[in-house]
Protein backbone atom coordinates (compact mmCIF):
# COMPACT_ATOMS: atom_id res chain seq x y z
CA UNK A 1 0.00 0.00 0.00
CA UNK A 2 1.09 3.48 -1.02
CA UNK A 3 -0.53 6.93 -0.43
CA UNK A 4 0.11 10.79 -0.75
CA UNK A 5 -0.75 13.67 0.76
CA UNK A 6 -3.07 16.18 -0.93
CA UNK A 7 -5.19 19.15 -0.68
CA UNK A 8 -8.60 19.42 -1.39
CA UNK A 9 -8.96 21.65 -4.31
CA UNK A 10 -12.76 22.01 -5.56
CA UNK A 11 -15.63 19.93 -7.17
CA UNK A 12 -16.68 19.36 -10.10
CA UNK A 13 -18.29 16.72 -13.14
CA UNK A 14 -16.27 14.44 -15.24
CA UNK A 15 -17.52 12.40 -18.45
CA UNK A 16 -16.58 9.07 -18.31
CA UNK A 17 -15.68 7.04 -21.02
CA UNK A 18 -19.08 5.09 -21.25
CA UNK A 19 -20.88 8.53 -21.13
CA UNK A 20 -21.87 9.04 -18.05
CA UNK A 21 -21.40 12.21 -16.09
CA UNK A 22 -20.44 11.72 -12.42
CA UNK A 23 -19.33 14.68 -9.25
CA UNK A 24 -15.60 14.41 -8.67
CA UNK A 25 -13.09 15.98 -6.28
CA UNK A 26 -10.48 17.65 -7.18
CA UNK A 27 -7.33 16.91 -5.13
CA UNK A 28 -3.81 18.90 -5.22
CA UNK A 29 -0.86 16.81 -4.49
CA UNK A 30 2.42 18.76 -4.30
CA UNK A 31 5.28 16.16 -4.78
CA UNK A 32 5.75 14.47 -1.43
CA UNK A 33 8.94 13.57 0.36
CA UNK A 34 9.72 10.84 2.83
CA UNK A 35 11.06 11.98 5.87
CA UNK A 36 11.50 8.69 8.16
CA UNK A 37 11.95 5.08 7.07
CA UNK A 38 10.24 2.48 9.60
CA UNK A 39 11.76 -1.18 9.77
CA UNK A 40 10.65 -4.15 11.35
CA UNK A 41 13.76 -4.71 12.93
CA UNK A 42 14.04 -1.13 14.56
CA UNK A 43 10.28 -0.35 14.75
CA UNK A 44 8.43 -3.51 14.42
CA UNK A 45 6.54 -2.55 11.09
CA UNK A 46 7.42 -1.45 7.87
CA UNK A 47 6.47 2.08 6.84
CA UNK A 48 7.01 5.30 5.18
CA UNK A 49 6.13 8.62 6.83
CA UNK A 50 5.23 11.27 4.13
CA UNK A 51 5.57 14.82 4.46
CA UNK A 52 3.80 18.09 2.32
CA UNK A 53 3.42 21.43 2.36
CA UNK A 54 5.93 24.00 3.63
CA UNK A 55 6.15 26.03 7.46
CA UNK A 56 7.81 29.54 7.49
CA UNK A 57 9.39 28.28 11.24
CA UNK A 58 9.60 24.99 12.81
CA UNK A 59 10.04 23.78 16.42
CA UNK A 60 13.45 22.76 17.31
CA UNK A 61 12.34 18.86 18.24
CA UNK A 62 10.56 19.40 14.04
CA UNK A 63 13.37 21.08 12.04
CA UNK A 64 15.75 17.72 14.10
CA UNK A 65 13.31 15.44 13.00
CA UNK A 66 12.90 17.17 9.37
CA UNK A 67 16.84 17.88 8.74
CA UNK A 68 16.38 20.42 6.57
CA UNK A 69 13.52 19.04 4.90
CA UNK A 70 10.29 20.70 4.49
CA UNK A 71 6.89 19.56 5.61
CA UNK A 72 3.95 21.59 7.11
CA UNK A 73 2.08 18.23 7.69
CA UNK A 74 3.16 14.46 8.30
CA UNK A 75 1.34 11.25 7.82
CA UNK A 76 2.55 7.95 7.56
CA UNK A 77 1.82 5.28 5.81
CA UNK A 78 2.23 1.08 5.67
CA UNK A 79 4.51 -0.66 2.92
CA UNK A 80 5.52 -3.80 2.66
CA UNK A 81 8.98 -3.36 2.05
CA UNK A 82 10.28 0.58 3.17
CA UNK A 83 13.64 -0.61 1.91
CA UNK A 84 12.44 0.83 -1.59
CA UNK A 85 12.46 4.36 -0.08
CA UNK A 86 14.94 6.61 0.65
CA UNK A 87 14.75 9.54 3.35
CA UNK A 88 14.12 12.58 0.98
CA UNK A 89 12.62 10.66 -2.01
CA UNK A 90 9.81 12.53 -3.63
CA UNK A 91 6.36 10.91 -4.44
CA UNK A 92 3.81 12.45 -6.73
CA UNK A 93 0.82 11.77 -8.38
CA UNK A 94 2.29 9.25 -10.35
CA UNK A 95 1.52 6.23 -7.99
CA UNK A 96 -2.28 6.60 -8.77
CA UNK A 97 -3.62 5.54 -12.26
CA UNK A 98 -7.55 6.17 -13.50
CA UNK A 99 -9.39 3.04 -12.32
CA UNK A 100 -7.68 2.56 -9.07
CA UNK A 101 -9.42 2.12 -5.85
CA UNK A 102 -8.63 4.36 -3.08
CA UNK A 103 -9.27 4.87 0.81
CA UNK A 104 -9.07 8.60 1.99
CA UNK A 105 -8.93 9.52 5.05
CA UNK A 106 -9.35 13.08 6.83
CA UNK A 107 -10.64 15.65 9.84
CA UNK A 108 -14.33 16.62 8.51
CA UNK A 109 -15.48 20.05 8.79
CA UNK A 110 -16.19 22.07 12.63
CA UNK A 111 -19.97 22.28 13.20
CA UNK A 112 -19.57 24.10 16.50
CA UNK A 113 -21.71 22.82 19.21
CA UNK A 114 -24.83 21.06 17.96
CA UNK A 115 -28.17 19.40 19.93
CA UNK A 116 -29.25 15.71 19.77
CA UNK A 117 -31.24 15.98 17.04
CA UNK A 118 -28.49 17.32 14.47
CA UNK A 119 -25.73 15.40 15.60
CA UNK A 120 -27.10 12.00 16.90
CA UNK A 121 -30.27 12.16 14.48
CA UNK A 122 -32.40 12.03 17.56
CA UNK A 123 -35.83 12.35 17.10
CA UNK A 124 -38.18 15.55 17.85
CA UNK A 125 -40.82 15.72 20.31
CA UNK A 126 -44.31 16.47 19.62
CA UNK A 127 -44.56 20.08 18.24
CA UNK A 128 -48.47 20.43 18.76
CA UNK A 129 -51.27 19.58 21.81
CA UNK A 130 -49.20 21.58 24.56
CA UNK A 131 -45.94 19.69 24.17
CA UNK A 132 -42.89 21.91 25.29
CA UNK A 133 -40.29 19.53 24.72
CA UNK A 134 -39.55 20.11 20.66
CA UNK A 135 -35.46 19.39 20.73
CA UNK A 136 -34.85 18.63 24.15
CA UNK A 137 -33.15 14.72 24.38
CA UNK A 138 -35.42 13.39 27.15
CA UNK A 139 -34.11 11.46 30.40
CA UNK A 140 -30.59 11.04 30.28
CA UNK A 141 -30.20 8.81 33.29
CA UNK A 142 -31.91 6.13 34.85
CA UNK A 143 -33.87 5.40 38.45
CA UNK A 144 -31.80 2.65 39.75
CA UNK A 145 -28.82 4.13 39.53
CA UNK A 146 -28.91 7.46 39.40
CA UNK A 147 -26.11 8.57 37.30
CA UNK A 148 -25.36 9.68 33.74
CA UNK A 149 -23.40 6.71 32.17
CA UNK A 150 -20.34 7.56 30.36
CA UNK A 151 -20.62 7.84 26.43
CA UNK A 152 -24.22 8.72 26.41
CA UNK A 153 -24.96 10.78 23.42
CA UNK A 154 -25.55 14.31 24.08
CA UNK A 155 -25.21 17.86 22.80
CA UNK A 156 -22.03 19.13 22.50
CA UNK A 157 -19.50 19.75 20.07
CA UNK A 158 -20.20 18.40 16.50
CA UNK A 159 -17.46 17.60 13.68
CA UNK A 160 -13.41 17.78 13.61
CA UNK A 161 -13.95 14.22 13.58
CA UNK A 162 -11.03 11.19 11.75
CA UNK A 163 -13.41 10.03 8.69
CA UNK A 164 -11.83 7.62 6.51
CA UNK A 165 -13.84 7.18 2.91
CA UNK A 166 -13.38 3.86 1.43
CA UNK A 167 -13.79 2.27 -2.22
CA UNK A 168 -13.06 5.87 -4.17
CA UNK A 169 -12.82 5.61 -7.88
CA UNK A 170 -9.74 7.50 -8.97
CA UNK A 171 -11.37 9.18 -12.50
CA UNK A 172 -8.62 11.75 -13.80
CA UNK A 173 -4.81 12.07 -12.92
CA UNK A 174 -3.53 14.93 -14.30
CA UNK A 175 0.30 14.65 -14.08
CA UNK A 176 1.15 18.08 -15.50
CA UNK A 177 -0.24 19.99 -12.75
CA UNK A 178 -0.26 17.07 -10.24
CA UNK A 179 -4.05 16.43 -9.75
CA UNK A 180 -5.90 13.86 -8.93
CA UNK A 181 -10.16 13.57 -9.57
CA UNK A 182 -11.96 10.83 -7.07
CA UNK A 183 -15.76 10.15 -7.65
CA UNK A 184 -17.99 11.86 -4.98
CA UNK A 185 -16.77 13.57 -1.76
CA UNK A 186 -14.59 13.10 0.82
CA UNK A 187 -14.18 14.22 4.18
CA UNK A 188 -12.05 18.22 5.07
CA UNK A 189 -12.88 21.80 4.06
CA UNK A 190 -11.14 23.75 1.62
CA UNK A 191 -7.83 23.66 1.09
CA UNK A 192 -7.68 20.68 3.99
CA UNK A 193 -4.95 18.29 4.26
CA UNK A 194 -6.25 14.75 3.28
CA UNK A 195 -4.72 11.15 3.43
CA UNK A 196 -4.83 9.14 -0.51
CA UNK A 197 -4.17 5.52 -0.04
CA UNK A 198 -4.08 2.49 -2.59
CA UNK A 199 -5.88 -0.44 -1.42
CA UNK A 200 -3.90 -3.43 -0.29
Amino acid sequence: MIGLIAQKSEMSKVVLKNGDMVGVTWLKVSPNVVTQIKTVEKDGYSAVQLGAGEKKKYSKPMAGHLQKLDAKILWEVRVEDSATYNKGQLVDVSVFQVGDKVIITGISKGKGFAGTIKRHNFKSGPSSHGHDHHRQPGSIGAMGMPRVQPGKRMAGHMGVDRITAKNLLVVAVDQSSQRLAVKGSVPGGYKSFILVRKHA
